[in-house]
């Protein structure tokens, strides 16, 4: 039996060159990208912008049933949660609206500082309330002095966090608007935090570590989120009380304790 061995084709070195080449041109014109994950999570992503106006913001994008209002009694960055600060308070009293199912996270319904009410500076106050309606997968602002006058299809379905009015399609009104609803410091330079929503129901949970105005702050998140749909939006505790965690950056505000905030569900 005749046993013939074939070799390999040799491959010349100007082939080779040439087809190395050739590789690299490729990838220039089709990279492969690797995504980032620390940027992109299964819960959330985050993203930093800057303004023109120097407004420094760092953005939570996340879906509704994927928040959790919750209380603690310590900074946000001490805490096993990601998230943003929430709404006012007063040594340990809830002073803005936040309730889910129709239960204040402290205490009972018509307690004082148990996150039933919207307290400003001497009384209840009207102020913009973000609401999440589950049964009808829909977001609203409402401006309302206690939960019970919140209008939701079922009350068992919902949860609301109490602010300040953004009024992001009110051009020519939203500062009277803001005033009305006693925005505390809202001229002087300040950190600041905010919930705004998309025409999606995405919801965005922004901090600025910059000391600026209310007005800075919202033109910032109008510019550099415009182009996501922005429906509307409130102002959260600010200042010291400014405080964000995330996988991929933490602010401690002036690393005070603070005693709401909205977080990501793991």
């Amino acid at each position: 039996m005749i046993v013939v061995r074939l070799r390999p084709p040799r491959i010349s070195k100007k082939f080779a060159i040439a087809a190395a080449i050739t590789l690299v041109a490729l990838l220039l014109v089709f990279p492969i990208v690797i995504p980032d994950k620390t940027d992109i999570t299964d819960h959330y992503r985050y993203d930093k912008f800057i303004g023109s106006n120097g407004v420094e913001l760092h953005a939570i994008q996340t879906t509704p049933d994927r928040i959790r209002l919750r209380t603690i009694d310590a900074n946000v960055t001490e805490t096993p949660y990601y998230g943003v600060n929430g709404g006012f308070f007063w040594e340990g009293s809830l002073l803005s609206i936040a309730v889910v199912n129709d239960r204040p996270l402290k205490g009972a319904p018509g307690d004082y500082g148990s996150g039933w009410y919207n307290t400003g500076i001497n009384n209840h106050l009207k102020r913009g309330t973000l609401v999440w309606d589950e049964n009808v997968n829909r977001f609203s602002v409402q401006i309302v002095t206690e939960a019970d006058e919140l209008v939701v299809t079922d009350k068992r379905h919902y949860w609301a966090q109490g602010g300040v009015s953004m009024s992001l399609g009110d051009k020519a009104g939203w500062r009277n608007e803001m005033i009305a609803q006693e925005m505390p410091g809202y001229d002087n330079g300040h950190m600041r935090t905010g919930l705004v929503y998309d025409s999606h129901n995405r919801l965005y949970m922004i901090v600025s570590p910059t000391r600026c105005t209310a007005e800075q702050f919202r033109s910032a998140i109008m510019e550099q989120l415009g182009d996501r749909k922005l429906v509307e939006g409130i102002f959260l505790d600010g200042d010291g009380s400014s405080q964000l965690q995330t996988e991929q950056f933490r602010l401690a505000g002036d690393k005070r304790p603070v005693y709401q905030m909205v977080a990501v569900m793991k």
